[in-house]
């Protein structure tokens, strides 16, 4: 019977093979990183990405700078997502938008974002590895949930790039339409000069109500 509840482990340097082995080993042919982006922001959707790296080591060491999406520079991080994207067996992209996140809370947004990516996939997973602590709820896939897993399992730490390019190509392209709030630098994060932007310039159908800083401007106007 598989591990379906949460587990944790200790956090090491960069990720590695040793989880993916262990289930290759165990017959699952399909093993798949599972991670998100864009908890934390004001502004934006919340992306995930679901990637299933191939069994051939020789092929998958071909990331050498392969490591949690929050430790690489940008270059490096455009660099991987194209090797990822090269090697891999399959790639699966998904997201929750700003009405869904302030609908049922960013937390359950994540997993329907991380749900969506998984269902994306060309290639059905035999068993996913989550970063967090939360597995995806009805999933009857075998899975483990790994905290600090983009910083163990390569799987998850290239599902970490491919979910942050993608969001940051999103915000990019968001602050184009709406200019003025820095997201193609701060990608939505409540930096100085976007909650700055916020009181100068007001909201954009895009800014998530339910978070802290934006909800204040909401209460503000609507008792003006």
């Amino acid at each position: 019977m598989e591990d379906h509840t949460p587990q944790t482990r200790m956090v090491r340097g960069r990720p590695d093979f040793a989880v993916e082995r262990n289930l290759w080993q165990d017959g699952h042919l399909h093993v798949c990183g599972v991670d998100e982006v864009g908890r934390g922001p004001l502004a934006g959707p919340v992306v995930a990405a679901a990637v299933i790296l191939p069994q051939n080591l020789t092929l998958a060491s071909a990331l050498p700078e392969l490591d949690d999406s929050k430790r690489l520079s940008p270059e490096q991080r455009g660099r991987l997502e194209e090797q990822v994207r090269r090697v891999a067996v399959a790639v699966g992209v998904g997201q929750a938008d700003v009405a869904e996140i302030d609908r049922i809370n960013i937390r359950r947004a994540s997993l329907l974002a991380m749900e969506r990516a998984v269902a994306a996939l060309a290639q059905p997973p035999s068993f996913l590895l989550i970063d967090g602590r939360d597995l995806l709820a009805g999933c009857v896939i075998p899975a483990r949930a790994l905290t600090g897993g983009d910083r163990i399992s390569a799987s998850i730490a290239a599902a970490s790039i491919i979910a942050k390019e993608v969001r940051d190509r999103l915000m990019r392209a968001l602050a184009v339409e709406y200019p003025g709030y820095g997201w193609e630098r701060n990608m939505g994060y409540p930096t100085l000069a976007h909650r700055q932007a916020l009181i100068q310039r007001g909201l954009t159908p895009y800014h998530r109500r339910t978070f802290k800083p934006v909800a204040q401007l909401v209460h503000a106007s609507e008792n003006d």
